[in-house]
């Protein structure tokens, strides 16, 4: 991702010159125009018959000199911007390849099927996201046809997202408490967490609210036992309500971060509750091509400069093995010891006699006459008595 730092970097200078360039031109325009509006007023007030045509004449060269100036000092600052917008450009072609089909199977999305698929794939992203017009446009568009049972939890979703970064807790404490049951089975705190933060919020109105967050504690009830130390933080604070909690020892209560947390802690149940995983499937793929495609075009580049075009003639499979980071393991993989190649579905795991694994591939190299011995071990058998393992 160093690639996308560099880029940021050249972008932040470029937002910042804008932003400096505007300030500066705002003030100049004013301060001219002040100028011009206060020798119109001269001439309004005075008359020109009146006015001395020598003094007239010299007040007005010099109005019209600093406009000149004026106009060409923004004009060359203005130059100066398109030279870093430049280095925006110049910055993109050094850090990135504009051509990557030699790391890309070119008939991977010819199939129709599969392009019905990523089209699923983004409107679904597009319902995650919120964007409903544009998901629908595209289902117009591409003529995916998308069921209304998929369609209406992201819309709830939504909707109540949209409201804890109003900070309203409202519809996400009855959407709890309907599917109350469902996160108990989960293990979540999610409805605990959300009354806590609506008892935090009358704690926040002050003193006015002390017989409302005295009665509202009464929701902490069915969670006494699990968050009992939690409870007993929330009612010591009412003893420092008067004076105010941000001048108390519980002023950690207030903290901006936790409407963050409980967007992020909804998200995380809602999306388990609807067997949905957290991240959208897009975002982790996208994310996932950004770093694995820089090492793709280092790799494909050593091959071409030595010459070696048989190493890598599959598509479909990785020439090197791409660490992606634990966030991004999501199955069990299983490389074959002999061939030390990833199994795939044309080439699985298969289970020995003797109990060690190998892939297919490797268990057709290694049979001769009909016989197969284990290269870990002298047992002799019978390649057709291997089995295949589902992971």
């Amino acid at each position: 991702m160093e690639q996308c730092a560099c880029v940021e970097r050249e972008l932040e200078k470029v937002l910042h010159r804008f932003v400096t360039y505007s300030h500066q031109s705002e003030e100049r325009l004013d301060e001219l125009l002040r100028n011009v509006c206060e020798l119109r007023a001269q001439l309004v007030a005075f008359g020109v018959q009146d006015a001395d045509l020598s003094v007239l004449s010299q007040t007005m060269a010099q109005c019209c000199k600093e406009i000149k100036e004026t106009v060409q000092m923004l004009a060359s600052r203005h130059k100066d911007i398109h030279g870093s917008v430049s280095k925006v450009g110049k910055a993109i072609d050094r850090n990135f390849d504009a051509e990557v089909s030699a790391v890309v199977a070119e008939t991977v999305w010819d199939s129709p099927e599969l392009q019905k698929y990523l089209s699923e794939t983004i409107v679904e992203h597009l319902y995650r996201q919120g964007m409903l017009s544009v998901a629908e446009d595209l289902c117009q568009e591409s003529g995916v046809v998308i069921d209304m049972s998929m369609k209406q939890p992201f819309l709830e979703l939504n909707r109540i997202l949209e409201a804890l970064r109003m900070h309203d807790l409202r519809p996400a404490l009855e959407w709890a408490v309907t599917n109350r049951q469902r996160l108990l089975d989960l293990n979540s705190s999610l409805e605990f967490k959300l009354h806590r933060l609506y008892f935090i919020s009358l704690l926040n109105g002050g003193i006015s609210n002390q017989l409302e967050a005295l009665q509202y504690a009464r929701h902490f009830q069915p969670f006494a036992s699990q968050h009992q130390r939690d409870i007993q933080i929330l009612m010591g604070s009412l003893v420092y309500l008067r004076h105010g909690i941000e001048n108390s020892p519980y002023r950690s209560l207030l903290e901006t971060n936790q409407w963050a947390e409980i967007c992020n802690i909804f998200t995380r149940d809602a999306c388990a509750l609807l067997g949905l995983s957290v991240e959208s499937p897009l975002s982790v793929s996208f994310a996932s091509g950004c770093m694995a495609l820089p090492v793709l075009m280092n790799i494909k580049q050593v091959i071409e400069q030595r010459q070696c075009s048989g190493v890598w003639t599959h598509k479909d499979e990785l020439p090197i093995e791409i660490d992606l980071g634990k966030k991004c393991w999501y199955h069990s993989v299983f490389a074959c010891p002999i061939l030390r190649q990833q199994t795939s579905e044309s080439n699985p795991p298969m289970k020995l006699i003797c109990g060690h694994v190998i892939s297919r591939d490797a268990l057709n190299k290694l049979t001769n006459a009909g016989k197969l011995k284990c290269p870990y071990c002298p047992m002799e058998q019978n390649p057709s008595d291997a089995k295949q393992i589902f992971f």
